[in-house]
């Protein structure tokens, strides 16, 4: 069978990684051709592969270089750019885009048994569940797509299928007369307590199996705030995650709503004050708006996060300065409690809009407190005054060890369930390469050692009581006698007459019925799978095999 790339390992050609796929490496983002690997095997029999001639389709990379080099300068972050230029500088390929049978995938027309390589159709998906959804909503496909749409449109990927997307893609699309992405943006990978995502220890984590256990926002919030611009890897730490989370977003940010809440609903039925004590705080409230909303826009999420809980912290502070629990126990303090609960109640309110995009769910609940329709971005500009609001109700519970400890374990138990669910592995097609692997690399110098002779099988005749057969060869000037394991798949008279071949120079091993003068080679598994090695016509006994 023909290898699909993904059926083939080794070691990266670029960087020596071992243990990459036969299309490209995990580690440095390289493609390369599975032919081009080191210490290549295949994955289903683990023998090392050999090469077949087959006919294949390329894409003529090369033709859009111009056009390449100009839009990858605009459109590919920077990081990104470095490594692209290395594929320019050497050259861009022709690109295989297909596949031999075995494969997953399209077939392509008439080209029977041969298939389009799966990063050339995979993308074309993106704008195939584009259309399905356009076409369903009775939205325009190509108000989006044509050459000139003025739609935007982006890309977020990660980083070890950059060239795919950043060079072969947009190829693509320029070639078929199509727009071409605003932005492709990569980011790194994800570890698990400082290390790849592992099943046997547990750090695998289905999406499903963590639902069981947590809110989706809190894993939102956790990546947001370490996620960059850029392409480097970022860590899932379970302690850094519970213990931020509980601070920044119960701790803080919820925490400035529950403790003004209940003084409004219960001093003055729900109702906001009239004025806002300290405007210049809420204007900076309101200007730190253009801050966060301009570093989600350069994707520098972690820096959004930052802002956002510098806010929260001066509300805090602004809270705990005005004490409204001491300021309630005192007559004629009415006003100054309202006062204050109505400019953390604002507070909150811009600090839950700016956390919409990366907490929708809260900011929803959120919205159902304040009494308001939506929690639109630029609506912060005019607060919340002689306003009703509603009952408060928890929008966030703290995270607790225990359950991320049995999300843990049931992401153990999930993954082993569904091994053990799956259906027994087919197994790979046995070869003769797969049963016995090519054996450990020699010298020359050791193959010559060995002395392999033309012989003339000049008798043969059984072993009584053994499954060996007694061989009289004629090295053309002297005989040998050689026992042979080869009784189950020949009688002596099919033997005699014919030529073989045989180590001359084995050391004579004394055997309980008699003395074997070397060996004859023979092939197979065994039984009556053996054939001996017969030289074709012409040779003669007694020369020697180089």
């Amino acid at each position: 069978m023909f290898l699909p790339d993904r059926f083939v390992k080794g070691d990266c050609p670029k960087c020596n990684e071992p243990d990459q796929y036969g299309d490209s490496c995990e580690k440095c983002g390289a493609t390369y051709s599975p032919v081009e690997m080191k210490n290549a095997y295949s994955a289903v029999s683990g023998a090392k592969p050999i090469e077949k001639e087959s006919e294949h389709y390329f894409f003529k990379l090369g033709d859009f270089e111009n056009f390449l080099r100009n839009w990858v300068d605009n459109h590919v972050q920077e990081q990104m750019i470095h490594k692209l230029n290395e594929w320019f500088e050497s050259g861009l390929q022709n690109w295989d885009i297909s596949r031999d049978a075995p494969y997953w995938g399209f077939e392509i027309p008439d080209a029977p048994g041969k298939y389009f390589y799966v990063w050339l159709d995979a993308p074309i998906g993106y704008m195939a569940s584009f259309k399905n959804w356009a076409d369903k909503n009775g939205v325009d496909f190509d108000e989006y797509w044509k050459a000139d749409s003025d739609a935007e449109l982006y890309h977020f990927i990660g980083k070890d299928i950059a060239y795919f997307h950043t060079l072969f893609w947009p190829a693509m699309l320029e070639g078929a007369g199509f727009r071409k992405p605003n932005g492709v943006f990569c980011h790194g990978f994800l570890t698990v307590n400082g290390q790849k995502m592992s099943k046997s220890r547990g750090t695998f984590i289905m999406a499903d199996t963590y639902l069981k256990h947590l809110r989706p926002e809190y894993l939102r919030y956790y990546f947001a705030a370490k996620l960059g611009s850029g392409i480097d890897d970022i860590d899932l730490n379970m302690d850094d995650f519970r213990m931020r989370v509980n601070a920044d977003l119960v701790n803080k940010v919820i925490n400035i709503a529950s403790r003004c809440a209940g003084f409004i609903k219960k001093k003055f039925d729900g109702q906001l004050g009239s004025q806002l004590v300290e405007a210049e705080l809420y204007n900076t409230a309101v200007a730190a708006g253009e801050t966060v909303a301009a570093a989600y826009e350069a994707r520098e999420y972690g820096k959004a996060m930052r802002e956002i809980m510098a806010l929260a912290d001066k509300a805090n502070q602004y809270i705990d300065a005005a004490e409204p629990w001491v300021l309630a126990k005192q007559e004629g303090k009415e006003q100054d409690v309202q006062d204050c609960c109505t400019m953390g109640i604002n507070l909150f309110r811009a600090i839950i809009t700016y956390l919409a995009p990366v907490l929708p769910q809260v900011a929803e609940e959120a919205a159902k407190f304040l009494n308001l329709d939506s929690l639109a971005w630029d609506s912060v500009k005019t607060p919340l005054l002689d306003h009703k609001i509603n009952k408060f109700k928890p929008l966030m519970q703290r995270v607790e060890e225990d359950q991320v400890t049995a999300m843990l374990e049931d992401s153990k138990q999930t993954l082993a369930a569904a091994a053990a669910a799956q259906p027994a592995a087919v197994k790979a097609e046995k070869t003769p390469l797969s049963e016995t692997p090519i054996a450990d690399e020699i010298t020359f110098d050791d193959f010559a050692k060995v002395d392999l002779r033309v012989a003339l099988i000049a008798k043969a005749e059984h072993v009584k009581g053994a499954d060996k057969l007694q061989l009289t060869l004629d090295l053309g000037g002297e005989t040998r006698n050689v026992f042979a394991g080869i009784k189950s798949a020949y009688a002596p008279e099919d033997l005699e007459g014919k030529l073989t071949v045989m180590v001359a120079n084995l050391a004579p091993r004394k055997m309980k019925f008699g003395m074997s003068e070397g060996m004859v080679l023979a092939a197979g598994p065994g039984g009556k799978d053996l054939w001996i090695l017969e030289p074709h016509e012409g040779a003669q006994p007694g020369m020697r095999i180089m």
